[in-house]
């Protein structure tokens, strides 16, 4: 058996959960990945997954093995990468994450546009708000939003994230008037799970820095559900421009406050030190910088 395309077949197979997800993801057959977990399972001696016929699970040392195998295909698909280097033409597989709504309105439109730049290039997007990790995830470049500490990653920084105050005309006409951040406390604030967002709004204003402690029935971690709940008018929403312009241009939504303007959040698209700038890292970093940049 070749104990490299077995590793790769069971990584698979635990990642998607199944292998029929597996075999979908690589073009073979779900009895064909059976057959690699299981001459692997033989040659190590040692069960990796436990596979009953409604579904299956990884075992203590599967999942052990699953992290180390994880790391050796890593480190060969960047040794084999450096051979991009002596490439004047992009090539290879790019992995990409993304925070959610910046991905769906922002990200996802101007893909095509890179990929038909660059024909051998492919692209393997996930989206999440969560902090991925670079280099244990294996993704080449991360885009992020907020400040970022001291982790060693490589940024290139972009244009910066700008959160718009906005609610519904129907909310605003049933509800006491807002004429000052601190006016926000007697109201329904929709609360995004991640950062202070969660439970403090920051403005700029005629008397300086305002920071207000807010609360309300509804939280999410994505903002487009905010939105919706903005738009039927159960709160008052604060979040990037991207996400509400549709709805205030169209008048489900509309400004407020405008003399107080909340703090512009960092964007950066990040990546590890140690991977070397291939062509196709680099292409796409540099379409990044054009695309979203200052």
């Amino acid at each position: 058996m070749d104990r490299f395309a077995g590793m790769t077949v069971f990584v698979k197979a635990v990642e998607l959960g199944s292998f029929s997800a597996a075999a979908e993801a690589m073009s073979t057959s779900p009895q064909l990945v059976g057959k690699y977990v299981r001459a692997l399972e033989d040659h190590l001696g040692v069960r990796l997954l436990n596979r009953t016929t409604r579904r299956q699970s990884v075992t203590d040392f599967g999942r052990g093995y699953y992290e180390r195998a994880k790391h050796i295909l890593a480190e060969v698909e960047m040794a084999e990468g450096l051979a991009e280097e002596t490439k004047s033409v992009p090539t290879g597989r790019l992995r990409i994450n993304a925070p959610v709504s910046f991905g769906i309105r922002s990200l996802s439109p101007s893909l095509p546009e890179y990929l038909k730049a660059h024909p051998q290039i492919s692209v393997e997007l996930t989206l999440s708000n969560r902090a991925v990790d670079v280099i244990d995830e294996g993704y080449d470049a991360v885009f992020r939003t907020g400040e970022l500490g001291d982790s060693g990653l490589i940024a290139r920084p972009l244009a910066a994230y700008r959160l718009v105050l906005c609610a519904s005309p129907a909310y605003l006409k049933t509800h006491p008037p807002i004429r000052h951040p601190l006016d926000l406390q007697q109201h329904e604030c929709l609360g995004f799970s991640f950062t202070e967002l969660r439970t403090h709004w920051t403005f700029d204003g005629p008397e300086g820095r305002v920071v207000v402690p807010v609360s309300g029935r509804v939280m999410a971690d994505h903002g487009e559900p905010l939105l919706c709940a903005a738009v039927a008018g159960i709160g008052v929403l604060l979040q990037p421009s991207e996400i509400v312009s549709e709805a205030l241009a169209s008048g489900d939504l509309v400004g407020i406050l405008p003399d107080y303007r909340p703090p512009t959040r960092p964007l950066n698209v990040i990546y590890a030190p140690d991977r070397r700038t291939t062509a196709k890292l680099r292409s796409f970093l540099d379409f990044a910088v054009a695309k979203f940049g200052r």
